[in-house]
């Protein structure tokens, strides 16, 4: 089991750039990707959103890409001289027509364009993108592996946390049956009391197990209590399972919140009304601690 609260960071470095990569998670109900790079590293973003969604699978996931070059590298000059001819040829066509033949010089104005980058570009070469492509992926990957190994340190510690709410729910949801059954006898001691102090005669057995049954299978909690043993066994297991169980935890956490609301709208005695706020209050600490796992 893990959590979806992890941070990974990696620095690597190949032969014309240093990479650094920052990863870092935290709970949201779908996995939402946030990526911080320059612009260079544009083209690889979905490569790298893809080696994120093989790993997570919920949580806020921010990404941080910052890249230095380290030399020249492969660069190429890339001339635009389409469009150096096109624009030379409208100018000296213009001034021999306002001014004469003699009145334009084309390698005076040629310098110029040349130092201007509409018209020259300074490009990486193939060779260097791909060692970018390569170097920056094995970088995301390193911090993915960081992020996913504290994510599942984190759901260690969570499980253990759950596994100790659970057995206090357990352990409350057995001295609720034991405090039921005491209560259920009690009950028909007095009701078969109080019926014979007011007629003051005789019942008719079969008559009062009759009204008995009748009042008590309005408060019976029997099945309630037997569902929820159920639900913590199967609360359990999830907790012990490798692949994410987040949302399943979440849903069975509401089906036992039913069961205990069910049993606190049945039950008129104080007493029954205490456990049902004692058992409450433990599954929202379990509700909060399964919120963080995926």
């Amino acid at each position: 089991m893990k959590s979806m609260t992890g941070f990974g960071k990696e620095k690597t470095e190949c032969e014309h750039y240093e990479i650094d990569v920052e990863i870092k998670t935290v709970n949201h109900r779908f996995l939402d990707m946030q990526l911080r790079m320059p612009k260079e590293a544009n083209s690889f973003e979905l490569a790298i959103r893809q080696k994120i969604k093989e790993r997570l699978q919920r949580g806020r996931v921010e990404v941080f890409i910052n890249l230095k070059k380290i030399g020249e590298g492969s660069k190429a000059v890339h001339v635009h001289w389409s469009l150096i001819h096109q624009l030379l040829q409208e100018i000296k066509e213009e001034i021999y027509t306002q001014y004469g033949e003699n009145t334009f010089d084309p390698s005076a104005s040629l310098n110029q364009l040349l130092n201007n980058s509409d018209y020259v570009e300074i490009v990486e070469g193939k060779e260097t993108d791909a060692e970018l492509e390569s170097c920056l992926l094995a970088a995301v990957e390193a911090a993915i592996n960081k992020v996913d190994s504290s994510r599942y340190q984190e759901g260690e510690k969570i499980k253990q946390i759950l596994f100790e709410y659970s057995n206090d729910f357990s352990n409350l949801v057995a001295r609720l049956g034991e405090f039921t059954e005491l209560y259920e006898s009690d009950y028909r001691d007095k009701f078969e009391q109080k019926l014979r102090d007011w007629l003051e005669t005789s019942v008719d057995e079969t008559r009062l197990l009759t009204e008995m049954a009748i009042l008590l299978e309005k408060g019976d909690i029997h099945e309630e209590l037997d569902r929820l043993a159920i639900h913590i066994n199967k609360l359990e297991e999830l907790l012990e399972q490798e692949e994410p169980v987040g949302r399943e935890l979440d849903f069975l956490i509401q089906e036992i919140n039913r069961e205990v609301n069910t049993i606190g709208s049945k039950s008129s005695p104080i007493e029954i009304k205490n456990y049902v706020v004692q058992l409450k209050t433990i599954l929202e600490k379990i509700r909060e601690q399964i919120q963080n796992i995926e």
